[in-house]
């Protein structure tokens, strides 16, 4: 049987050195009050609705006012998903 051929092995060449990639932050100062601001108003919201017994934020809305209170809560957590 016949013997195969040796393959000669490259010798080791290291892999190109990479440069470092800058990373791009956006800014996103504005994440933080905004989130605040959403959780104060819905807080608010719900606070005013019942100490007032249910004449203010908005008479018409009668119970609905809860809703729309932790609807300005549940936007504040929406927003703070961008915050980094």
């Amino acid at each position: 049987m016949p013997k195969s051929r040796i393959r000669k092995k490259d010798d080791y060449t290291p892999p190109p050195s990479r440069q470092p990639q800058n990373i791009r932050l956006t800014n996103r100062s504005w994440v933080a009050p905004v989130m605040l601001a959403f959780f104060l108003i819905g807080l608010a919201w719900i606070v005013v609705f019942y100490v007032t017994e249910t004449q203010l934020p908005v008479e018409a809305l009668g119970n609905w006012n809860i809703v729309v209170g932790f609807g300005f809560i549940a936007a504040g957590f929406g927003v703070s998903t961008q915050w980094k």
